[in-house]
């Protein structure tokens, strides 16, 4: 216990004259901290990765940090592009729904059968993220909307109610939660989702919504986090999945020893076999891909 703890005291001194890239393992078979299988896409002169990301059902935020340095609007044709399909599930609570804000995700962990996932839009940096634990209290089909404060003040002449239609930002479908306001819903703006869009609520595909709102009963626990660093085992070993913060109101990353401490502690008495190179690598890339982290 001794050395592990100097090991985590002393890896930024350590780690920092590392250079190394973050290793992304292939997805063939899966652990109980996974969900999905990596996938990939050949582009073609025609993609946008915002059409990308609707058509292979990611958000854009997650699919452009999976590939850096590409150019969103006119991706270079004939290039295969890592579609962030693979997560580690999040850590704490692993029941109902389950927001995480900093991957932009929501996990569905129902009674029976397997979890899903689901990309999210969030609420903008203005107007913040609820935390915490709540719960589903009403479940509507074909919501009427009644414009918030928040957006009334920016477009004051919006009617009272927007009723159901192709001009009523929530869909087709809408599960309310205990927080004022705040609902998880489906969108009439696709290409807001997985993004930083909103005024609060969550917004998924409107494909994801229809599947997930019959299987969501009243009562169901939902829970958000904020966690941009997640571990999981699958393969055999250690993983790590790191997403960069998005913004100021969202949880930075942690620092160097802390994650060490975290991995230590969850490799327990296989800390021997943790690779430092390859996670520094995963830190410094922190593109939601997982890595895995031991030798």
């Amino acid at each position: 216990m001794a050395a592990r703890g100097l090991i985590a005291a002393g890896l930024c001194a350590l780690l920092v004259s590392v250079s190394v890239s973050a290793a992304l393992g292939g997805a063939t078979a899966q652990g109980d901290d996974f969900i999905g299988l990596a996938t990939v896409h050949l582009t073609t002169a025609d993609d946008t990765l915002m059409d990308i990301a609707v058509a292979t059902g990611v958000g854009f935020a997650e699919l452009l940090a999976a590939n850096p340095g590409t150019d969103p609007w006119m991706p270079e044709p004939g290039r295969h592009l890592s579609v962030p399909t693979r997560h580690i599930l999040p850590p704490g609570t692993r029941r109902g729904l389950v927001v995480n804000l900093a991957e932009l995700r929501l996990y569905w962990f129902p009674d029976h059968g397997p979890p899903e996932s689901f990309p999210v839009g969030i609420g903008t940096e203005e107007a913040g993220n609820v935390r915490g634990t709540s719960r589903v209290v009403a479940k509507r089909v074909h919501p009427i909307w009644t414009p918030p404060p928040s957006v009334r003040a920016e477009a004051p002449d919006l009617p009272a109610t927007i009723a159901p239609g192709p001009e009523n930002p929530l869909g087709d479908f809408a599960l309310d939660t205990g927080w004022a306001a705040v609902a998880i819903h489906g969108t009439n703006k696709p290409y807001g989702v997985g993004r930083r869009v909103s005024h609060g609520c969550f917004r998924l595909y409107p494909r994801d919504i229809a599947a997930l709102f019959p299987r969501i009963a009243v009562g169901t626990p939902v829970t958000v986090i904020d966690e941009p660093v997640k571990f999981g085992w699958a393969d055999g070993g250690l993983w790590i999945e790191v997403h960069g913060a998005a913004g100021p109101d969202l949880a930075p990353l942690p620092t160097l020893a802390a994650v060490a401490a975290t991995a230590l502690d969850t490799a327990g008495e296989e800390w021997l076999r943790l690779s430092w190179p390859r996670l520094l690598g995963a830190l410094r890339a922190a593109n939601g891909l997982p890595t895995q982290i031991m030798d």
